[in-house]
Parts: structure tokens; sequence; C-alpha cells
């Protein structure tokens, strides 16, 4: 079974190395192309087994899993471009969450995935969404799913959440970099604590966080309950938080299903 990828950007090469480097697939299971060899080639560097492919319609030929790992923009192109060389046997996935699973069933005729990552998956770990066509043989949706176990907990979601979904599993680390950052901030701002350190102690603090949380230990109420003493410090810190949050992650997710709606009707007019 041979993967071709088509893009090897940021997400492009997270999927690819996360793949390889796990052991569920070899790098010579795998061949690349991209718009810009160099990124190709880079990555051939650090996995020597791994293909290169300057001619799109070589790729298509020769895989039986083509991965559609573009921006949403260059979705509708590159569907056109690769429609004459798809095969009925083959499985064409993409991990641009605009495009739904209908939409590429209709531009293309073989079997469809949408398979959206997230940056946790470099570290074998997080969620992958997926959905799945109507055409996809039970054989292969059970072979998307134990090749991402690798790296992730796979989840099937249905369409009308998919933008949710997506911020939460995918952009939800940019999200929570974010916030940590003004923490970051605020913590020299308001006690003076040198911004290396507030660093390293919050660093420390979420990967014991997430630790707690991999391993059962405390639900995310729980583990609030634990923390919070009545009358104590946090529970000040608690109630500043509940009296200054106000929609804040409303805004976050209109503004992103805002975004969204934009790039499918894009991709209709285009």
């Amino acid at each position: 079974m041979i993967w071709g990828v088509i893009g090897t950007g940021n997400m492009g090469t997270i999927v690819i190395e996360s793949l390889i480097e796990s052991g569920s697939l070899e790098a010579t299971e795998m061949i690349v192309t991209n718009r810009s060899l160099e990124k190709a080639y880079d990555l051939k560097q650090r996995h020597p087994g791994l293909g290169i492919k300057k001619e799109l319609g070589d790729l298509i030929v020769e895989s039986d899993i083509i991965m559609l790992c573009v921006k949403p923009h260059d979705m509708k192109e590159l569907l056109t471009e690769i429609k004459p060389y798809i095969k009925d046997s083959q499985c064409v996935v993409s991990i641009t969450s605009p495009v739904g699973v209908d939409e590429l069933e209709k531009a293309l005729p073989c079997q469809v995935a949408r398979i959206v990552p997230s940056i946790t998956n470099r570290s074998f770990s997080g969620t992958t969404l997926m959905s799945f066509g109507e055409s996809v043989k039970p054989e292969m949706k059970a072979l998307l799913k134990q090749t991402y176990k690798f790296i992730s907990r796979p989840i099937e979601i249905e369409e009308p959440y998919i933008r949710v979904c997506s911020d939460i599993v995918s952009c939800g680390p940019a999200f929570i970099s974010f916030l940590m950052e003004r923490w970051i901030e605020a913590a020299g701002e308001v006690a003076g604590l040198p911004e290396e350190t507030a660093t390293e102690l919050t660093t420390e603090m979420l990967i014991g966080y997430g630790s707690l949380l991999a391993k059962n230990h405390y639900t995310l109420e729980t583990l609030r309950k634990k923390v919070s003493v009545k009358g104590g410090v946090t529970g000040e810190g608690l109630i500043a938080l509940e009296q200054n949050i106000g929609d804040l992650f409303e805004k976050m997710f209109q503004a992103t299903q805002k975004k969204h709606k934009a790039d499918k009707l894009m991709l209709k007019q285009d």
C-alpha cells in the first residue's frame, strides 16, 4: 500500500513525519510532491526511504491512498488537476475542513475521506477528526483508522460539527498558547516575575496538567474542585476569571465559524 502526499507545508510535514516516526508507515511506503521540491528533499534527508515525484500525475498513478495537504483556496484547482489520473480503487484523503466529503465525492470518481490532523499528533497524541464518503469500503475505513491510531485517537465527526471540532482539536493548541503567553505577561506585569521563570513554570504546569488528564486521575471539573479550596487563593482567582471572561470564547467560535463559511463560499464561486 503506497501513500502519496501532495503538499509538504506545516501540516503536511507533521502528518508525514508523525506517521513515519511512530512506526505506522515506513518511509518507503510514502511518496510526496510539492510545488517547491526543496521542502520535499529536506524531508527525504531526514527520512531517506521517502519517495519524491516531480510530476503530480506520476504520484497519483503510483499511489493507493492520496493525501491532499493543501490550503483551502488551492483545493478546487487541485481536484480538477488530479481527476484524470484517479482510479475508483484509490482513496483520496483531504486534511482541509471547508471541503466536505460530499464535495470530494462529486469531484472525484473514487473513495474519499477527510482527516483533520492536529499539531499534537507530532507527539503521537491528541485526536484526528475523520469523515468518510459513502463510497469508502469497510476495509479502507478500517485501514485509515488503524494507521492514525499510531499518532492519535481517531474520532468520526458529522459534517455540521467539523468546524467547531477543528477549532478544538486543530486550532486549539494555538489558542491555548496565546492565552498562556498573556498569562506569562500578566505574571510579570502584576508580580514582577521574570519571563523566563514564568515560561518555565507554565510549561511544566501544562505538562503535568495534561498528564493528570491522560492518566484519568481527574476530569476537568474534579481537577478544578480539588485545587480550589473554599475561601482560598485559587477561589479568589476563579472569581476574577468568572467576572472578567465575558463572552471571549463565544466570540472566538463565532469568528472561526464566519471564516469557515467564507472559505466554503469562496470554493463554490471559484
